[in-house]
């Protein structure tokens, strides 16, 4: 069925577009936990607002992955392997961020916390960084020949795009993040998180317009210009509902922003999956990357019942922990002691 590995790009898309809006702003989170300067009670307050759901929002970054292995191989294999090192990173920093948000809670020293802070915001950001150049050179293209072996050193993939792409996400996941936050929170740390949402908003998006026009420059598709229009406007709501202080509506606005403009992505570079900067006749398709109709039509069935499933599990967890967390809330360290205040 030729409709197969179209409907399983679009579905690839959706969940990287769901992976960057859940994932978002606990990265964001981890990088202000990490690298800030706030108290000891005020980064327990930014722990608690991510700690029922971070990790379910990574399952979103597995399920992506594990559907682009099944349903394109070839994509799989060619981005997955000219990738290695930065992927390779991108897992480490997933480990320290995982480890670091497990065990800060039971160190019994401010060194030790300080030390679980530093991994926890250098994991969230090489994450989100790496992520980020991954998906930019997944649209702008790698030097593949053609058998979609990359050519070049192991560092051929270091490029503009993928550093364009890096800061893209790092900066949208900093300023969703605030934007979480002010949602989550109440009292200084919700203030303190308006005031830097509201200043920085227009400055923070404009690496992920950078690159959406980047794209789309590439590529001339009249449905993602009109995207693009849509995300501009959805942007310019968020920003005059956070300072009108509508919190829910310019969360949701930020989030249709981030979601139009993947949606602009991905159109405009439909259906090519991957293209080769060394020539055109190389790029992987939809067509020549994905696997039996077979293959596809298994994993369409499967889908159809597990998707659901995974999103009403998670829209039940974020309406179950929906109230703000308050510094009031958070309760004396084990060893308050040794634990600065």
């Amino acid at each position: 069925m030729e409709w197969l590995p179209t409907l399983w790009f679009i579905l690839i898309a959706v969940l990287w577009c769901g992976y960057l809006f859940l994932e978002g702003f606990d990265l964001g989170v981890g990088m202000l936990i990490g690298m800030g300067r706030g108290t000891e009670k005020r980064k327990r307050v930014l722990l608690n607002t991510i700690g029922p759901v971070w990790d379910g929002n990574e399952v979103w970054l597995l399920t992506a992955g594990g559907a682009t292995f099944a349903a394109f191989p070839h994509w799989y294999a060619s981005l997955f392997s000219a990738l290695y090192i930065p992927l390779t990173l991108v897992l480490v920093a997933l480990i320290f961020r995982a480890v670091s948000i497990e065990y800060r809670g039971k160190a019994k020293s401010a060194r030790a916390v300080k030390l679980w802070d530093v991994a926890l915001g250098y994991g969230s950001f090489v994450a989100a960084f790496g992520v980020g150049a991954m998906l930019a050179l997944t649209t702008l293209g790698l030097p593949l020949n053609e058998n979609g072996d990359r050519v070049g050193g192991p560092f051929a993939w270091l490029t503009w795009y993928a550093v364009l792409g890096g800061v893209a996400v790092v900066a949208f996941c900093w300023i969703q993040a605030l934007a979480f936050i002010r949602l989550k929170t109440d009292g200084p740390v919700r203030e303190r998180a308006g005031q830097l949402f509201t200043r920085w908003l227009p400055l923070a998006v404009l690496p992920l317009v950078a690159w959406v026009l980047t794209v789309l420059l590439a590529n001339n598709s009249v449905a993602s210009w009109a995207l693009l229009a849509v995300a501009v406007l959805t942007l310019i709501c968020s920003v005059v509902a956070g300072r009108a202080g509508r919190e829910g509506i310019s969360f949701i606005a930020l989030g249709l922003m981030l979601a139009t403009g993947v949606a602009a992505i991905f159109t405009a570079v439909f259906p090519v999956v991957l293209p080769s900067t060394l020539d055109p006749a190389f790029d992987l398709t939809i067509y020549t990357a994905s696997s039996s109709d077979y293959t596809l039509k298994l994993m369409s069935v499967v889908a159809a019942f597990g998707v659901p499933l995974v999103l009403a599990y998670q829209a039940w967890s974020y309406w179950v922990f929906r109230k703000r967390v308050k510094e009031e809330h958070i309760p004396a360290a084990h060893h308050p002691e040794s634990i600065v205040k």
